[in-house]
């Protein structure tokens, strides 16, 4: 058996199998600071509409840069470890059970471990996948489009209304 539950072919993986993944190292496209190691769970499931993730985010480090979506949805839920998250302008300080949701155009948000934290902050991570997603950092006032996987951004003071 490879792992996976005996009569749920395709529907369960174990423990060990999921340890057993590896791990990809990502780093923000807009933020060197925010490094996260991540394992795929939805896509080992083959999960097209919806990804699943199993991060950890060492101590130092950021998740993302703070943003919001404007059209997928967001979900994570506090493993293990300490962290603080940023939602809006307000920080709140994150641990073990801790959830958190965010609706299409919910505020921005992002989180980071503190450098002086003992260990690192591990936690599950879920969204949809949009065919097309516009995503906001407003720190950076930029702007990022994602259209069926490509990615292509602009600075807000370059957008032009019409």
């Amino acid at each position: 058996m490879d792992g996976k539950g005996k009569g749920a072919e395709g529907l369960f993986w174990s423990a060990e199998t999921i340890a057993g993944l590896e791990e990809r190292r990502h780093v923000h496209q807009f933020n060197a600071g925010a490094v996260r190691h991540t394992r795929s769970l939805g896509d080992l499931a083959g999960l097209k509409d919806m990804g699943i993730h199993l991060v950890s985010v060492e101590p130092g480090h950021a998740t993302t840069e703070h943003h919001f979506h404007g059209q997928d949805e967001e979900f994570l839920y506090i493993l293990s470890g300490r962290g603080v998250a940023a939602i809006g302008a307000e920080e709140f300080p994150v641990g073990p059970g801790d959830f958190m949701a965010f609706p299409a155009n919910s505020p921005a948000h992002s989180m980071r471990v503190p450098e002086e934290a003992s260990e690192d902050l591990v936690y599950l991570m879920g969204g949809t996948r949009s065919a097309i997603d516009i995503c906001t950092y407003p720190r950076l006032d930029r702007r990022m489009y994602r259209v069926d996987g490509v990615k292509e951004y602009v600075d807000l003071a370059d957008v032009k209304k019409v």
